[in-house]
């Protein structure tokens, strides 16, 4: 009986990337989102893959990513573990790191386990799918690429990373603002803000007429150090900055601050914020309507719109919203509506939601608040 029990030898890649190598198989981290803190063989063909988070104490969403080839085919046993947590993101397997689909597994003992056939050919096994800084770079490139939207920095991160934002400007001085990628294994929130923001900037009649009206500005990626490394939550400070919103301690949110302070001493407006994230289930965390925030009805009338308007094609699903207010907590609705007295929505989707109806229903809540906002009474 093979009772080897060896521990990999991490071999530096590049800044942050590593390589468990063993006699015929390997695993990597030597891409963007890689998260992979030790290795041991337990069997010819079972290893244990340990995952730890960037710092403690940490919201329970343990991130893992990483590539297996073998010099010669045969099936790989990996049982995973997590320091300071418990499994929350399904596994999925791509063979191109671009296309995924669901990985059998089981858990038990808050271990999960799941098999493979490994060959040189690389399989990537992650909690979600990967979407980059690469990645969101050229979206936003390909969306500059029309005249009515810029692409430029608002800022950087603590390791200087660039900070995107989208501009889309015409004459109005009321603004829309779309963030996104607060947390980066959220990536159903990521694979919503894509489809919202592109019928936003559409060429359907409603967008044009929203666009006569509104400005819209999207930063679709404030967290590019917590993606490149593969964050399970924070910064590279190890800091929630979903929770900075009051105090600006990070250069991330601060840029984005910076920026709004910026446009309102402009006489500009903001009119509106939607904050993309993920979690268990969908959901749209608001603020009360008798917050005192103008337009008070906004974000109601809104999401009994998105309601009816998926009704047809999916009658089973509901439209959940929770109202909320904790002016203490640093969270970008709260600011959102005490900076600017305006309504601000979290808009989550569930990590397993079908991906198929984050996109319907992203264009859905798209076209709905555009009608919504339109019906509202113009600010000079």
């Amino acid at each position: 009986m093979f009772r080897l029990l060896n521990f990999c030898l991490l071999m530096l890649i590049s800044a942050y990337g590593y390589a468990c190598k063993f006699s015929n198989v390997e695993f990597a981290t030597d891409f963007s989102g890689g998260r992979l803190a030790q290795c041991q063989q337990v069997s010819q063909d079972t290893f244990l893959l340990t995952f730890n988070p960037e710092n403690t104490p940490i919201n329970d969403s343990p991130w893992y990513s990483f590539k297996v080839t073998a010099k010669q085919p045969q099936t790989v046993n990996i049982v995973m573990q997590v320091n300071d947590g418990k499994h929350r993101y399904q596994p999925k397997i791509s063979r191109d790191g671009k296309h995924w689909q669901k990985q059998p597994y089981t858990v038990n003992n808050r271990k999960m386990r799941l098999s493979l056939a490994a060959s040189s050919q690389a399989a990537w096994i992650s909690g979600q799918e990967i979407i980059s800084n690469v990645d969101y770079y050229q979206w936003g490139k390909n969306l500059a690429a029309h005249q009515i939207v810029e692409q430029g920095v608002i800022g950087h991160s603590v390791q200087e990373r660039p900070i995107y934002g989208l501009s889309a400007r015409g004459e109005g001085k009321e603004w829309l603002v779309i963030l996104g990628r607060q947390h980066p294994p959220e990536l159903t929130g990521a694979l919503a803000m894509f489809p919202f923001t592109e019928t936003l900037l559409g060429v359907s009649p409603l967008a044009l007429s929203f666009r006569e009206r509104f400005n819209i500005l999207v930063v679709p990626n404030l967290n590019p150090d917590g993606v490149y490394l593969g964050n399970w939550r924070h910064n590279v400070n190890g800091v929630d900055l979903n929770r900075d919103w009051k105090t600006f301690q990070q250069p991330e949110s601060s840029a984005v601050n910076d920026y709004l302070t910026a446009l309102v001493a402009d006489k500009q407006k903001i009119a509106m914020a939607v904050d993309f994230h993920s979690t268990r289930k969908d959901i749209f965390y608001s603020m009360p309507h008798d917050y005192g925030l103008e337009n008070p009805q906004l974000v109601n009338d809104w999401l009994t719109a998105l309601q009816q308007a998926i009704a047809g094609a999916y009658p089973d699903f509901q439209v959940i919203q929770k109202p909320g207010n904790n002016p203490d907590k640093g969270v970008f609705k709260q600011y959102i509506a005490d900076t600017f007295k305006v309504h601000a929505i979290t808009y989550e989707m569930g990590d397993e939601t079908d991906r198929g109806f984050i996109d319907k229903l992203a264009v859905e809540a798209a076209n709905t608040l555009m009608t919504t906002m339109l019906a509202t009474q113009a600010q000079d």
